[in-house]
């Protein structure tokens, strides 16, 4: 069973929106070569929709060149991305997305592919936070027996 394949069977039911994308980080790249149901539900869109696309179809007016030089930075390093940018559902509206983003490198230590895990987050109300994450909540919660998996990944922390 190859990653991708492994992939595919762990993140098709997971709570959270699953992308994997090919390496090319230039233009017109990259492209999705797989979605999660989760992750289509959250981007307003039927998978058919996403898969062979760039993820670029999500950003808009509202969407920070800043936080996506970012994001470009770390996927050309070779680092792992954790970050929020804003984003736009199939019918326009608009949503705050956090993204934890990770090469996935084959066994001569290439990169071949970047995984992403996304999921909707809301403004907190009240004091600023001392860091970006903590001024954010997510949208929805989940019980999902994988949620407890996808947190020892340390997913949607900051290493």
């Amino acid at each position: 069973m190859t990653v991708l394949e492994l992939i595919r069977a762990l993140a098709h039911d997971a709570p959270v929106g699953v992308v994997v994308t090919d390496a090319a980080v230039e233009l017109p790249g990259p492209t999705i070569i797989y979605a999660n149901p989760a992750f289509a539900l959250l981007v307003g869109r039927d998978l058919d929709d996403i898969v062979g696309r760039s993820p670029r179809f999500m950003q808009g007016k509202e969407t920070r060149r800043a936080a996506l030089d970012t994001f470009r930075r770390a996927l050309v390093s070779g680092e792992r991305f954790h970050g929020y940018l804003t984003n736009y559902r199939g019918d326009g509206t608009k949503y705050r997305a956090e993204i934890d983003c990770r090469p996935l490198r084959n066994a001569e230590g290439r990169i071949e592919h970047f995984v992403s895990f996304e999921r909707e987050v809301l403004r907190r109300i009240g004091r600023p936070a001392r860091n970006a994450g903590g001024r954010y909540d997510p949208a929805t919660a989940s019980n999902d027996l994988l949620t407890g998996a996808l947190c020892n990944l340390a997913l949607f922390e900051h290493v």
